[in-house]
């Protein structure tokens, strides 16, 4: 494989997760929709709630799966993320997906599923962005991170021992891939 090549997959394997753990998030959400209006739920009401399920379902998978060689996995430093996640994340899908619901089903007469799935593409490129600069910060940038440490005072800074190393290659030092700073 060349060098192009191996920095071409490196660059795409996070947002290959991040699509591969929204889909399981897709299922997870459609799967509670569909029971909870079977149930007589108001489609708003079952929505949100649906939405709730597959935020914390992705929630884990990202933390154990998409940005697992971010590290900082105390249980503080969890709450930390899964409070931001909700905040971005949650925020972005939840109050994304009710306001693309009410029109497209509510003013467009679009049927329930059809409509959650055009929610779910327009509010995922933003969660990637939130995820991957906010969420699970990259390693390389302390700075940001110690600053919301700070601002959020829950966390403790964890000594340089304890963290992981960083490898040449785990280093995204341009903010994109393939791109350094001057």
């Amino acid at each position: 494989m060349s060098d192009n090549a191996r920095t071409s997959w490196r660059c795409l394997q996070r947002p290959v997760k991040f699509a591969l753990v929204g889909t399981i998030g897709i299922v997870v959400q459609f799967a509670v929709l569909e029971g909870l209006t079977a149930l007589g739920c108001q489609y708003l009401w079952a929505t949100g709630l649906a939405v709730e399920a597959a935020v914390l379902n992705n929630f884990v998978w990202h933390q154990r799966f998409t940005w697992y060689d971010r590290g900082y996995l105390d249980s503080a430093q969890t709450g930390v993320r899964m409070l931001r996640f909700h905040l971005s994340n949650g925020a972005i899908s939840i109050f994304g997906s009710l306001l693309l619901m009410r029109w497209l089903v509510g003013q467009l007469g679009m049927h329930i599923l059809e409509a959650n799935l055009l929610t779910i593409a327009a509010c995922s490129v933003m969660n990637f962005l939130a995820s991957d600069r906010w969420v699970f910060p990259s390693p390389v940038k302390t700075g940001a991170r110690e600053s919301s440490r700070s601002a959020l005072g829950i966390l403790r800074t964890v000594p340089h021992q304890q963290q992981s190393p960083l490898r040449e290659r785990d280093i995204d030092e341009g903010g994109s891939c393939g791109q350094r700073q001057p």
